[in-house]
């Protein structure tokens, strides 16, 4: 009997494996070789897909059957297709600052669209609400076992690669999932010795308070213009992992990650 694309779904990643390429121009600024890691070529742009990728399909084989995610974005994409894929329904509860065409790109993936609160955090408090009902599952953007486990798979292609560690990695910080499976898989490839430099803007930079305050600190509010990227707690699994991994907590300005990305684009 032959398998339907759902179940197919359920057992090939979602992801793909992505070019690791050397920039000349980051290089030559740093003094060192720099590659990027180009999350930007997943089927939904980021690599969010990862993590969530690999959580709805644990999920869907439970017998999940309509997936809600709170997102400012890539969470919400990633979960949309995940469960365009699956054959599983999904609603995606968004800030109201999120732009149309996130919007427009989610109802393109086929997902329910609702917008509640100013940030992320008050959308997910509407994202859980509705996962109360009978067969629903709330999709965590950053904050679950599953997902960090799924962002492992980011660390094992840099090691097939590279083959040698890094001198660091770099990676910016929103809840602090990505940090806590690229943390994971360091220590998993037997690279747990590798720094993670973990990068923020002020005025979202909940990671940071936590690190300099030891506990979790909860952001009166997000004031960095990247508000849909920003969360005002940061999964207690990330500021664990500076216990376990030298992790070098940077905050930005905003002005310096705008300059930054024109530059970018620019190089």
């Amino acid at each position: 009997m032959e398998s339907s694309p759902a179940d197919h779904a359920k057992s090939e990643p979602f992801h793909t494996v992505t070019p690791l390429l050397e920039s000349w121009a980051l290089s030559q600024v740093a003094g060192v070789p720099v590659f990027l890691k180009c999350e930007n070529v997943q089927p939904t742009g980021s690599f969010k897909i990862r993590g969530i990728g690999h959580f709805c399909q644990e999920v869907a084989k439970n017998g999940c059957r309509h997936l809600v995610c709170s997102s400012g974005g890539n969470a919400g994409i990633s979960a949309a297709y995940c469960a365009r894929k699956l054959g599983i329904p999904a609603t995606i509860v968004l800030p109201e600052s999120t732009s149309l065409q996130v919007v427009r790109r989610l109802q393109g993936e086929g997902a329910e669209v609702q917008l509640a609160g100013k940030v992320w955090d008050e959308a997910n408090l509407r994202a859980q609400e509705l996962a109360k009902r009978d067969g629903w599952v709330n999709v965590p953007p950053f904050d679950h076992p599953l997902i960090w486990e799924g962002h492992t798979s980011l660390v094992r292609e840099l090691k097939a690669a590279l083959g040698t560690p890094p001198g660091a990695l770099v990676l910016a910080v929103g809840g602090g999932g990505l940090l806590a499976g690229v943390s994971a898989g360091l220590v998993e490839v037997g690279w747990q010795q590798v720094p993670i430099v973990a990068v923020e803007t002020r005025g979202a930079h909940s990671f940071n308070a936590a690190v300099e305050a030891g506990r979790l600190v909860t952001l009166p509010s997000i004031t960095s213009v990247a508000k849909c990227l920003g969360a005002k707690t940061v999964a207690a699994r990330a500021l664990a992992c500076t216990r376990e991994s030298k992790i070098l907590s940077e905050v930005v300005e905003d002005r310096e990650a705008v300059d930054a990305m024109q530059r970018f684009l620019g190089l």
